[in-house]
């Protein structure tokens, strides 16, 4: 694996297609049979009510906010139930910091989804459940086991944009710290749980602090090899407080040598992701040859990023077709990254 002041150069380096050529040396290693794969899953925001007022964030709503809302359980369902009927083996739901939810409706809603439908529930990020715990009185780890025993299967990677403590003041100050985002992830590993990590980057932030990100994110996998999957992606401006100061969002090559470093600086996490959410289908293919194993899901909903101006679409043929264009196999997976389906 290369060190933080090697990948440093690396992103001073002009030589993109050499820096994408070395990490898909690391990716035909890491996966030699040639397999690109993707998932049918449905994003869930259940409310967008939230404390926290991150200025990267189109998507929330102040408490009493005339657009606010908490989606009632029989919506909920209804969605699940058309996610199972388009082929769809999970959900992804996240939400915003509601300051009044504590953890038995959590437990509720999770145990009446598992009641209703067979289905991988990759649920609440980091500051969520640092925000369940506080309202709850509860520990982190409390927290998260009582989650488990209700129905989650896993935590997905949101809320770690840059995990840089000076970064993290400037764009969302009221959201948890560096260290209590990693806290949640190293509590769930210790648990048995897998979970993902990301990073949102094109927020103003330098390169050392996006090292320190992966830095952050490497050491933590030394430690417990919980993660399943690295997924950058870029900060999309529209609409958003922070886009008012950050005037360029990143550009396609920028992305790409961002993709193409993570696969360099995380040979100990076997997955990493290429965005189409954020870049577009065809950045998306390209990535597939600076690293990338994975371009994530059909996203039957999103609503958070879309909201700050993505407006990319994909069905699973346009996936599929992707992959195949860059001389990959594709293969739809599960959540862990475990099953291929046939198809």
């Amino acid at each position: 694996m290369i060190t933080a002041s090697e990948a440093a150069a690396l992103f001073a380096d002009p030589d993109l297609i050499g820096i994408g050529m070395a990490a898909d040396a690391v990716r035909r290693r890491l996966h030699p049979e040639g397999v690109v794969s993707y998932i049918i899953d449905r994003n869930i925001n259940y409310t967008n009510y939230c404390t926290e007022y991150c200025t990267f964030c189109a998507f929330y709503r102040p408490m009493g906010h005339a657009e606010g809302y908490v989606l009632p359980k029989e919506t909920i369902f209804e969605k699940i139930r058309e996610t199972v009927e388009l082929g769809g083996t999970g959900i992804l739901m996240q939400g915003g910091l509601h300051p009044e939810l504590k953890i038995e409706w959590y437990e509720d809603l999770l145990r009446s989804i598992k009641r209703r439908f067979k289905i991988w529930l990759h649920c609440f990020s980091s500051p969520e459940i640092q925000n369940i715990a506080a309202v709850s009185g509860l520990t982190v780890r409390d927290t998260i086991a009582r989650l488990r025993d209700a129905g989650l299967d896993s935590i997905p990677g949101g809320g770690a944009e840059i995990l840089d403590d000076e970064v993290r003041h400037r764009i969302s100050r009221l959201k948890c710290s560096t260290a209590e985002w990693l806290e949640v992830h190293r509590e769930a590993h210790r648990l048995g749980m897998r979970t993902t990590a990301t990073m949102m980057f094109g927020c103003g932030e330098s390169i050392a602090q996006r090292v320190a990100h992966l830095e952050a994110v490497r050491r933590l996998q030394e430690e417990t090899g919980g993660f399943t999957a690295f997924i950058p992606w870029t900060f999309q401006r529209e609409n958003t407080a922070l886009g008012r100061t950050v005037r360029e969002e990143a550009t396609a090559a920028e992305y790409l040598k961002t993709l193409a470093i993570s696969r360099l600086y995380l040979e100990n996490i076997r997955n990493v992701q290429s965005s189409w959410v954020t870049q577009g289908l065809k950045t998306c293919q390209v990535g597939l040859r600076f690293g990338a194993n994975d371009v994530g899901s059909i996203m039957i909903e999103e609503n958070v990023v879309s909201a700050a101006g993505a407006h990319h679409r994909a069905s699973e043929e346009e996936l599929r077709r992707i992959i195949r264009d860059a001389g990959f196999i594709p293969r739809q997976r599960d959540t862990l990254y475990l099953t291929y389906y046939l198809n």
